[in-house]
């Protein structure tokens, strides 16, 4: 298990009172003398994310209750538990049964698994619609058996941020990192490197960002010399990485949280991230904190070339901190008026220390009744469950100048005023507008609701249950991905912008058409590879998803990546894609095709040819076999590939003559 950045002792903060600011000013954010112009780190704000939650059934290869209990075998419960407050699971579609009581509201007590690419994307689209810019991934030490967990989860955010238009970058915690120097190293080199190659991936000053956090804390968790952590700073600099680093908030004196000796390991960085968890917990310790760390860090910072980019947290939920927002805005207008280049978020889903400003219980009704966890509303003012992301979104709105600076917080508790507990109105008209072999397009209605609906979930429905297969803001929206010559029933449900769900609309049940020489006949069918790294595994290339990929062992020519296509049918024509992304530079593969109807004795359909790959073209390559063959398992074998040292398919698509 990695260790958390557990709330460290309390360091007293200077008494000094701080001269009241009215509620009313309305002073413009002053101009800081940045080091840097603004960019995917300056100028915008970026939260902490674990990624950590894993559930028992979720197919996670941590298999088991990671980061949700104590014991990571046995389900959480009152007396098995590793959190401080319990988060709203209404967006996620799929949540796991726990063994603690049901909630007050008499619904089940089901927690979510940041290993489904359906939790990571609803906490994707939270950003985009809170207009949060970039998120940091946490990334422990990798070699122990977290590694591979830790490693899909690095996808899935890759993928996320693509889907939502958000930036991200990898951040080490070294915290009990022991042989850190080297396999940091190693681990970038091997890795996490290759998700510089996405347009999600966050830059500065042209640069792939990276942060390493954990150097010159005074604690026995971080024994590492000045020596090392500076070599390890410039090795990612001589990368050509912007390179943060996240240090103790006694970074610019040595002394308290910070070793001492450490200032020229501090100053090497190119942007500075003191942690500020453990420190305040109230208003006045924010002002405090704000004469005694973020003044004189922010000329320090200035005066060497360095950008700054301050914590700010919300507080803890079972601590009583937040009061209602008035201690997190606090800290936003005392670092934006400090004239901060950036600012970063603690954390956006830390449930464990109680400082995540992701979704979470409103009121009692949403909390198991044996739990003993607070609420948002622990002060007696109702807040909405986003509220914290609300007014995350307007930090950052005051940070890039659009709002002015203020000490008064923009965005109240709750927007509907005393919370909104009506749900929209049921769709109507629900109409199927268009069908293929593979696809149904569907149309409905607009409905209603009392403050406003904020989108629509498209259900296919089995009997009694309902799955989700899509969400959208329009009142249209088309299935992909379905199997020719079979019927399906869909329905819709209306959301508004507090999680009230509609009922039901209409049902409509339609069948699509038949097979057809357009049919990808490779589309979710079993695959076979000769290798593959991390976890660009084979049955990408057959997941309907360009943005997913194949891709081979490195510097190991020839290999190979096969379909089965469950029968032996007639082919003659392949299409190959890449994903569609300008990231992904032109290349050529260097290929053949063999088939085979018993999946052991293979000929040759397409001789060895070389294929270039485009993203001005879309990134696709056709290949046309000389003559229809009738056959069941398809081959393609590599030899080559000018833009990278291996073979990479992102869909691998087989049609008949």
């Amino acid at each position: 298990m990695g260790v958390t950045r557990r709330v460290f002792l309390r360091a007293a903060v200077a008494s000094t009172a701080v001269g009241a600011v009215g509620a009313t000013t309305t002073l413009l954010a002053p101009t800081a003398s940045a080091a840097s112009a603004p960019g995917d780190v300056v100028g915008k704000v970026t939260v902490g994310y674990q990624g950590w939650f894993a559930c028992a059934g979720d197919g996670a290869p941590i298999n088991g209750w990671w980061h949700w209990s104590q014991d990571w075998g046995r389900s959480p419960s009152r007396t098995n538990t590793a959190v401080k407050c319990w988060p709203d699971t209404r967006d996620y579609t799929s949540t796991y049964q726990t063994s603690y009581a049901a909630l007050g509201n008499g619904q089940s007590a089901r927690l979510f698994s940041s290993y489904d690419q359906q939790t990571v994307n609803t906490h994707f689209q939270w950003m985009q619609q809170n207009d949060i810019d970039t998120a940091a991934l946490q990334r422990f030490n990798p070699t122990g058996g977290e590694g591979p967990t830790r490693d899909a989860m690095a996808a899935k955010v890759r993928t996320a941020a693509e889907a939502y238009g958000r930036k991200f970058y990898i951040m080490y915690d070294v915290s009990n990192w022991t042989t850190m120097q080297s396999e940091i190293k190693t681990d970038w080199t091997n890795k996490m490197s290759a998700h510089t190659a996405s347009t999600a991936y966050a830059r500065q000053n042209g640069r792939p960002v990276v942060c390493v956090w954990g150097f010159g804390f005074n604690d026995a968790n971080h024994p590492f010399t000045a020596d090392a952590c500076l070599d390890v700073v410039n090795w990612f600099k001589s990368q050509g990485c912007y390179v943060i680093g996240g240090v103790p908030r006694e970074w610019r004196t040595g002394t308290g949280g910070s070793r001492a000796g450490f200032l020229g390991v501090y100053h090497a960085f190119h942007m500075l991230s003191p942690w500020m968890v453990g420190a305040i917990g109230n208003v006045s310790e924010a002002d405090n904190a704000y004469t005694t760390y973020t003044v004189g860090d922010q000329a320090d910072c200035n005066a060497n070339g360095v950008d700054y980019q301050p914590c700010v947290l919300p507080g803890d939920v079972s601590a009583r901190q937040r009061a209602h927002g008035d201690f997190m805005w606090r800290q936003f207008y005392n670092v934006v008026r400090a004239g901060a280049q950036g600012i970063y978020i603690s954390m956006f889903d830390e449930y464990n220390e109680g400082n995540q400003i992701a979704k979470t219980a409103e009121t009692q009704a949403w909390v198991p009744t044996d739990s003993g966890f607070l609420a948002l509303d622990e002060d007696g003012t109702a807040c909405s469950s986003d509220y914290y992301l609300r007014l995350t979104g307007d930090g950052g709105r005051m940070l890039k100048g659009r709002i002015a600076l203020t000490a008064t917080r923009p965005t109240p508790p709750v927007l509907s005023g005393g919370g909104d507990t009506t749900p929209p109105a049921a769709p109507g008209g629900l109409t199927v507008t268009g069908h293929t072999s593979g696809s149904v397009a569907l149309s409905w209605n607009a409905a209603t609701d009392n403050v406003g609906v904020t989108g629509y979930r498209v259900l296919q429905v089995s009997g009694t249950t309902g799955t989700q297969v899509g969400t959208t803001a329009a009142t249209t929206f088309t299935v992909t991905g379905l199997a020719a010559s079979t019927a399906y029933t869909f329905d819709v449900v209306a959301l508004d912008a507090a999680g009230n769900l509609s009922q039901p609309s209409n049902q409509v049940t339609v069948t699509t058409d038949a097979p057809s020489g357009s049919t990808d006949l490779a589309l979710h069918r079993p695959t076979a590879e000769s290798s593959h790294t991390q976890v660009y595994g084979s049955g990408n290339a057959t997941d309907g998803d360009a943005s997913t990929y194949w891709e081979s062992a490195n510097n190991a020519f020839p290999q190979w990546l096969q379909v089965d296509l469950g029968a032996a049918g007639t082919v003659g024509r392949i299409v190959l894609r890449l994903p569609p992304a300008t990231a992904w530079s032109a290349r050529t593969q260097t290929l053949s095709v063999q088939g085979s109807t018993d999946g052991s004795a293979f000929t040759q359909l397409l001789a060895s040819t070389s294929r270039t790959f485009d993203p001005a073209t879309g990134n696709t390559a056709t290949l046309t076999l000389p003559a229809a063959a009738t056959t069941r398992h398809v081959r393609l074998t590599f030899t080559a590939n000018t833009g990278w040292p291996a073979a990479q398919v992102a869909q691998f698509e087989v049609y008949g003559a």
